[in-house]
């Protein structure tokens, strides 16, 4: 068996998760002797004699390399933290999974990405606000995660999406299993479009009470910050955010109504150590990003455009706007504008969402 055989071996049996792993490799010092551990082995890491018998039982039944052929019928990869492709950042939690299995895009991993989340049920203000800093966001190059679920998560995933922008989706359920059912179709647009569903749990695996808290500290671990955008106040959201002050990151929250309970989550984390935000500039002025990726005017110095189409795009450098806004800063009747704009998007220049342009990048 190779070392990334047992990592995934190890992942699937019984009464070894990432904590009691970490502590049978400081006994056995190498995977292949932790693979073949004894009961006294066990017994050092404080495991009862009935404890290595079930693992016993696992390692002599189970077949990795069958396990393997099931994995790439599905389009299936995993990722250990021997791999390159491990996250540098998801190493550094408490307990990092032992493997991470992938469907899509697995690059992303170790690029700048910003958790966004918030609760299941959402206003029309806490939409908005997300799919506006979310498309800012992603102006910037910078990857949004989040957990697949219904509201905020969603959101934030489909704004990305919208925005030509890329997003990772961590699943509190096995990477083969959409979950939850709803968003299947939302599922099946982030594989589309070169996006990334990834999961610690096995082929298969239907979520339970504590696998979405254990999924949060994976959404806190591969991202730079996390940015809550609307939280009822026990929302699960609150949890991520909770990883991410364990893991030392930063968290940014969205203020929102006093008298909404859809605001309570938020209004409690910026009573804390969170950070107010209003814009995505907000975000990426905080954690040093502002320099990835922003357009600049030299960006656009080698394309062909019209005299009204470098003012519509150089209206579009600091913000997205909406037509009216876009009018009042270039002087183009509107009818004119409204053409110019519908040719630019279809150059894949600019890209509206949440009835805003900005451009693309």
């Amino acid at each position: 068996m190779t070392s990334k055989d047992i990592y995934l071996s190890f992942s699937l049996a019984p009464i070894i998760g990432p904590k009691r792993l970490r502590d049978l490799l400081k006994v056995t010092k190498t995977t292949d002797k932790a693979w073949s551990a004894t009961a006294l082995d066990f017994k050092k890491i404080g495991l009862s004699g009935e404890s290595f018998g079930k693992f016993a039982k696992f390692r002599g039944e189970f077949d990795v390399k069958t396990y393997l052929i099931k994995l790439k019928q599905k389009g299936v990869e995993i990722v250990t933290q021997e791999d390159t492709d491990y996250p540098d950042l998801l190493k550094k939690i408490d307990s990092p999974p032992i493997v991470l299995f992938t469907k899509g895009n697995k690059k992303l991993l170790n690029e700048k990405s910003i958790a966004v989340v918030g609760s299941r049920k959402t206003t029309s203000y806490g939409r908005e606000v997300t799919q506006m800093l979310v498309s800012d966001l992603v102006r910037a190059n910078i990857v949004i995660t989040s957990g697949l679920a219904l509201g905020v998560d969603s959101v934030a995933h489909r704004s990305a999406l919208e925005n030509r922008g890329a997003t990772i989706a961590v699943l509190g359920s096995g990477v083969d299993c959409c979950t939850p059912g709803e968003n299947q179709g939302l599922y099946n647009e982030i594989l589309k479009n070169n996006g990334l569903i990834i999961s610690e749990y096995p082929l298969g695996a239907i979520p339970t009470k504590g696998s979405f808290p254990a999924r949060n500290r994976i959404i806190a671990g591969i991202s730079q910050a996390i940015l809550v955008t609307e939280a009822r106040e026990n929302s699960g959201a609150l949890i991520t955010a909770n990883e991410a002050v364990k893991q030392g990151k930063k968290i940014f929250a969205v203020p929102g109504s006093i008298v909404s309970v859809q605001s309570k989550g938020t209004i409690e984390l910026l009573k804390g150590d969170a950070i107010l935000v209003s814009t995505a500039s907000d975000v990426l002025d905080e954690l040093n990003l502002k320099s990835v990726g922003l357009s600049t005017k030299s960006s656009f110095g080698n394309l062909n455009l019209s005299k009204e189409e470098k003012k519509i795009v150089e209206a579009l450098e600091s913000e997205n706007l909406s037509v009216d806004e876009v009018v009042s800063q270039v002087k183009i009747p509107i009818k004119k504008l409204i053409l110019i704009l519908s040719e630019l998007e279809m150059r894949g220049l600019i890209v509206s969402s949440g009835g805003k342009f900005g451009l693309k990048m």
